[in-house]
């Protein structure tokens, strides 16, 4: 089975392969220990967007993951919590001041991280 990458090349064709997890972890490290108020405008954009689309890549790789393991699994429903979690936090707005925009790139970092976390603990490989 081949995955989309993490970003999509610069003609905008989706990669495949499995996820970049190192990709996606070195931009949860950008949301999360970086001050999102020192990140510039254009910058605190590009970072929403790509944590964004790790999401819309990890969602439903997660998805299918948990859904492979025994109904009673722990792991399983761990795993569909985060994935709804995560579903719920891709409705936010990008947010129309710094400190707005701030909070919504650690929250969205949060899940990316947890998803990542999901995706090696059900299996997944880093590229």
């Amino acid at each position: 089975m081949t995955h989309a990458a993490a970003a999509p090349d610069t003609a905008g064709h989706a990669l495949t392969g499995p996820p970049d997890i190192e990709a996606m972890r070195a931009n949860v490290r950008r949301g999360l220990v970086d001050a999102p108020s020192e990140i510039e405008t254009s910058q605190m954009d590009a970072l929403v967007l790509a944590l964004r689309s790790h999401m819309e890549l990890l969602i439903p790789e997660v998805e299918a993951m948990a859904g492979r393991q025994p109904k009673d699994s722990i792991l399983r429903h761990c795993a569909l919590a985060c994935v709804g979690e995560a579903r719920r936090k891709l409705r936010l707005g990008n947010g129309l001041t710094m400190p707005v925009r701030g909070a919504v790139v650690q929250k969205l970092a949060r899940s990316v991280n947890a998803l990542t976390d999901h995706y090696e603990n059900l299996g997944g490989t880093r590229a």
